[in-house]
């Protein structure tokens, strides 16, 4: 199965990668047009210009850390260093993503630095007002409004002490992003039309939109190549996210540039169905109208022993989406 869903012809790089370096232009005239000609456009729409263009850039940042456009990474790095997204450094983003990439630990609380899920230990420990914010998290109408404050409070405070604890390459990060954050504000405060407040508006709503993309990437299961997800949408939030909505395929062949995905997709779509356990969605109006404002699994990790401990009885806990394949046509 391995040996077949690796497609060799699509997965070699070019040396300049003409469709990603457009996306790169896309993301900085969009950040230039709405921060310049705001008083032309009116503030809404900059506002929502400028979120599409925050929300490509990520998804474009996605991109640089897996080696495109170019094959020399500085390079790369020099196209993502303006920190147009203020929030979370490049180089933390790259570390604690391709970390993120090794399959056997996805969703492990521990080991896994994007998951949503705890360790029930830890679960049985907080206070019923937490569990049910986390709780409301574990739907997309939660995730959208209080993901980006929930996951951006634990990776600083995660980052924060290991900094205190001595930690160089995490604080060399975060030197880079300051610096990053220079040339942006300097325009954003010398140059720009657009008031701040509108951009740090922004800034939280293209988090949101992320969030429709990370909510049902990963579950919880016990074979590895069963915790990724296929949303076979190709519309504007494909578009947005790179194609990234084919996220198995993406983790079954992560060098492959976002352009190449679909058709990589569609000559084995069967194969990567039955790997992946039919973890699969039509599209992200099916998800938006399954789990708007339905929890889609437990926030403890459902494969993790939980204590018996009576205050669990207090948050009850769905069954886990483990397959999709009937949601498929």
């Amino acid at each position: 199965m391995e040996h077949i869903l690796k497609t060799t012809d699509l997965a070699k790089p070019l040396l300049v990668q003409w469709p990603t370096l457009i996306v790169c232009s896309l993301c900085y005239s969009g950040f230039a047009l709405s921060t310049l000609y705001a008083d032309t456009f009116g503030v809404l729409a900059a506002g929502i210009l400028l979120t599409l263009a925050l929300t490509l850039f990520s998804s474009f940042s996605h991109e640089v850390l897996h080696g495109h456009p170019f094959r020399n990474e500085t390079l790369n790095t020099l196209l993502v260093f303006p920190a147009l997204g203020l929030l979370i450094p490049y180089p933390r983003f790259r570390d604690t993503h391709l970390a993120h990439h090794y399959d056997p630990s996805l969703t492990d609380p521990y080991d896994d630095p994007e998951t949503n899920y705890v360790d029930p230990a830890v679960w049985v420990t907080w206070s019923p007002l937490r569990r049910a914010v986390y709780q409301l998290n574990n739907t997309l109408f939660g995730r959208m409004v209080l993901g980006p404050f929930i996951g951006l409070a634990t990776f600083y405070t995660q980052d924060i002490k290991a900094v205190l604890a001595g930690n160089r390459r995490i604080l060399d990060a975060y030197l880079f992003h300051f610096a990053g954050l220079i040339p942006v504000f300097w325009w954003l405060l010398s140059i720009s039309t657009l008031p701040l407040w509108v951009y740090l508006l922004a800034v939280y709503a293209s988090h949101a939109i992320l969030k429709i993309r990370t909510f049902l990437e990963h579950c919880a299961h016990e074979k590895a190549r069963c915790r990724s997800v296929i949303i076979e949408d190709r519309g504007v939030l494909s578009l947005l996210f790179l194609n990234n909505n084919l996220h198995s395929v993406h983790h079954a062949s992560p060098t492959v540039p976002w352009y190449r995905l679909p058709r990589l997709y569609a000559e084995k779509r069967a194969a990567y169905l039955k790997r992946n356990g039919g973890y699969a969605f039509r599209s992200y109006g099916q998800v938006i109208g399954l789990f708007f404002f339905r929890i889609k699994d437990p926030v403890p990790h459902a494969l993790m022993p939980i204590p018996p401990v009576p205050q669990l009885d207090a948050a009850p806990h769905p069954e886990p989406i483990r397959q999709a394949e009937t949601l498929l046509p």
